[in-house]
């Protein structure tokens, strides 16, 4: 019976240990281009300890921007600042990969360059209101994609993968969750499209297999994760067949084997066991404990086979010794949410190791 202390094989890569450090967008990339900085070096470093870290949500392309100061992976300049995260991480000893994250619909105009604004599959415009420079901010509605902008869209994916492994990433994970593009692809109230990007469930999973294709081609599949969340109605989502969905997807991407899934439970746990038999890789769990943030409690699931791994989010970003801490049953620093997004070093670099 494995425990969450054990070492881990994910796709031929060792790791230290079953928990892993879930993404979560810090809005703390102030350099350059939206390139990261000296204090993420120093943030990710501290996390080293965990058996896989998953970065920030981190956009394939300027037009997949959702949120302020979030960083890229694009650009030259980019590339070379994140070099500054990877090379610290590694020399403590951990293994990093980048989320992808392409936001889709959920952005502003305001966030992007000069005449782009969001896309999405159809035209439909997410109830709700955006966080900008300027304060909250009504959605638009995007611009519906066109055959072009999908495959763009597609390049874009597997151009950031390969600038992530120049950067000295271990590999990437696809963020197919928490309804942005790829989850907009998946869900039935953002995606009203008749062509073949839509419609049936072999349509409306073609975009997520396609994206998760073209990375495992760029980068080869041992590099690749991807993150979904069945259920999951955040950026206002509607998924009336998630089982038919979810479970046709998984056969589509079983056969390309990638390293790992990272499923977001929304609370349907006998969906979660389902999905976890029908995945023939390593699968991560982030497991549905709302209000609370996922806690020590959810470490039994890797000894019962409900996960092969548990991320945790919150809970990592306060305690940066986590794994030490889970070892020991605590105690644990509290998370600051008012420092969650943007700011400097206060809530960011400085929560306290055990002595």
């Amino acid at each position: 019976m494995a425990t969450a202390f054990d070492p881990l094989d994910l796709a031929g890569r060792p790791l230290a240990n079953r928990i892993a450090m879930a993404p979560m967008t810090r809005s703390r990339a102030y350099g350059p281009g939206a390139s990261p900085t000296d204090a993420m070096a120093t943030y990710y470093a501290q996390r080293a300890g965990a058996g896989l870290i998953v970065t920030e949500g981190t956009q394939p392309a300027a037009v997949g921007q959702g949120y302020p100061d979030t960083p890229g992976l694009h650009s030259a300049e980019q590339v070379e600042a994140w070099k500054k995260v990877t090379e610290a991480v590694h020399r403590r000893g951990g293994t990093i990969f980048a989320q992808l994250m392409h936001t889709g619909r959920a952005g502003h105009p305001s966030l992007l360059p000069d005449g782009l604004v969001p896309l999405g599959p159809s035209a439909v415009r997410p109830s709700g209101r955006v966080y900008t420079h300027d304060g909250p901010k009504d959605f638009v509605v995007p611009k519906e994609m066109t055959e072009e902008d999908i495959r763009q869209a597609l390049a874009d994916f597997a151009s950031a993968a390969r600038n992530a492994v120049a950067a000295g990433f271990d590999g990437v994970e696809i963020h197919g969750a928490n309804g942005y593009l790829v989850h907009q692809f998946l869900a039935d109230n953002t995606n009203l499209r008749t062509d073949d990007w839509g419609g049936d469930v072999g349509g409306r999973i073609r975009f997520a297999v396609e994206t998760v294709s073209a990375v495992a081609d760029a980068i080869g599949a041992h590099r690749v994760g991807l993150r979904l969340s069945p259920g999951n109605v955040f950026n206002d989502i509607v998924e009336s067949w998630q089982r038919e969905i979810y479970g046709a997807l998984l056969s589509a991407l079983n056969p390309l084997g990638i390293a790992y899934l990272h499923l977001v439970e929304s609370g349907d746990r006998e969906l979660t066991e389902r999905l976890r038999k029908e995945w023939e890789a390593v699968f991560i769990l982030n497991p549905h404990t709302a209000p609370d943030p996922t806690g020590p409690e959810s470490l039994d699931l890797i000894e019962k086979g409900t996960a092969d791994m548990i991320s945790f989010g919150a809970l990592f970003l306060a305690n940066p010794d986590l794994p030490r801490r889970l070892a020991l049953g605590g105690p644990f620093n509290a998370p600051e949410r008012a420092t969650f997004y943007g700011g400097d070093e206060r809530g960011y670099t400085d929560y306290p190791y055990l002595a």
